[in-house]
């Protein structure tokens, strides 16, 4: 069965973790994903966190589905190999500084000269034109700049990060939808022009503050950190139970927050005008966290859920990583995948996200080693050039 992206050749320039991440994304919907890295050391993140035999457990997640080819790119010889490349391409994916692909002679004006379909995909800090252009851009700081953390952790306490990458992940995502309107756009252009899209990390995590901005500009209002809580909207928090593990319930809707009410034995807050609607709810919200914990309290986090779920009000676990591959729900969408290492050993990994009914993802190899794939290639190609 063919997957969407088949026949499609995507030349991955990135290092660590936005532009790969996409291109991770790319190869499981059947893109040809060549990812170019430094002959010496290869992608950073070959290096990065849990390593198993010399490599990176996250390399085996991240890099699945990809050729390994190596090219120094700030060589002569490197830059024209990528040249020859993109001749066949349709995406070059990249994540370096601003300017650094045009010092090299591989930028888009360049590659667009030798193909003039090739669509280019730039990940930068703050992307490709505005003051900040030149500045080197980190995921970690466009959260910061973005506005997320910010609002993340406690009121009385600093901000705090959330406990993954996620400002590269989320311009990934943006990365590779705005790949994909790209080559819509070519598909619908006469001539099968390309474009470059350009991805700035700082927006991409500016674009998910909700009301922020609207909120700033028109009330004066400047949202801070609220914890577990979300501000405005109630009932939503984390709650206590009775075997000291914690449950969220999220029954901030009119209807839900009725069939709440009477799940956990509080008929009266039906009718109370207080409550009837989110505004009324959010004025109270303390109250009612209170009076919701002290049911939970009453109550395993099991029982409360099961209570919940037979009332149809959105409630669950926080999970560790031992929840999760223990979860019937996460073993049942092959969202946990046995995968083979070099050594023979097993290991689980993350299934394919989204999932598509005629034409699914997968996981067709893990991470590859540094250059692999040159012979597969470039081979040929370099023997051509001399």
């Amino acid at each position: 069965m063919r997957k969407p992206l088949d026949g499609i050749k995507v030349l991955e320039l990135g290092n660590f973790v936005a532009a790969p991440f996409a291109g991770k994304i790319f190869g499981e919907f059947g893109a040809e994903v060549i990812k170019v890295e430094d002959p010496k050391n290869g992608d950073s993140l070959r290096n990065w966190r849990v390593m198993h035999k010399g490599t990176s457990l996250w390399w085996y997640v991240h890099a699945r589905n990809k050729k390994s080819i190596t090219l120094n790119l700030r060589e002569k010889e490197g830059q024209d190999m990528v040249r020859e490349l993109a001749k066949e391409a349709d995406v070059v994916i990249e994540n370096f500084r601003p300017g650094t692909l045009e010092k090299w002679g591989i930028g888009y004006e360049d590659l667009k000269e030798i193909n003039p379909g090739i669509i280019m995909t730039r990940i930068s800090g703050y992307g490709q034109t505005g003051p900040y252009r030149d500045k080197v851009g980190f995921g970690s700081v466009a959260e910061s700049m973005g506005g997320l953390r910010y609002l993340t952790g406690f009121p009385d306490r600093p901000p705090v990060r959330v406990g993954l990458a996620i400002g590269d992940s989320i311009a990934g995502l943006y990365a590779v939808s705005g790949t994909l309107l790209a080559l819509r756009a070519r598909d619908m252009d006469p001539l099968k022009r390309g474009q470059y899209v350009d991805v700035a990390l700082t927006e991409s995590v500016f674009s998910l503050l909700e009301g922020v901005l609207p909120e700033y500009d028109m009330k004066g209002i400047v949202r801070e950190r609220t914890g577990a809580t979300l501000e405005g909207i109630a009932p939503s928090n984390t709650y206590l139970c009775s075997d000291g593990k914690y449950i969220v319930i999220a029954a901030n809707s009119d209807s839900i927050f009725k069939r709440f009410a009477v799940a956990m034995g509080r008929p009266d807050f039906v009718d109370n005008p207080s409550f009837s609607n989110n505004q009324g709810r959010a004025a109270h919200s303390e109250y009612l966290d209170q009076i919701i914990e002290d049911w939970t309290k009453k109550h395993t986090q099991k029982e409360v859920r099961t209570i919940l779920d037979e009332a149809g009000v959105p409630a669950g676990p926080i999970y560790s990583i031992e929840d999760i591959v223990q979860d019937e729900q996460f073993q049942a969408r092959d969202m946990l995948q046995t995968v083979s290492l070099p050594d023979g050993e097993q290991v689980l990994v993350p299934g394919v996200v989204p999932k598509l009914s005629e034409t699914p993802g997968s996981i067709d190899w893990i991470g590859p080693e540094l250059g692999q794939h040159n012979e597969e290639i470039i081979g040929g190609k370099l023997s051509k050039q001399k």
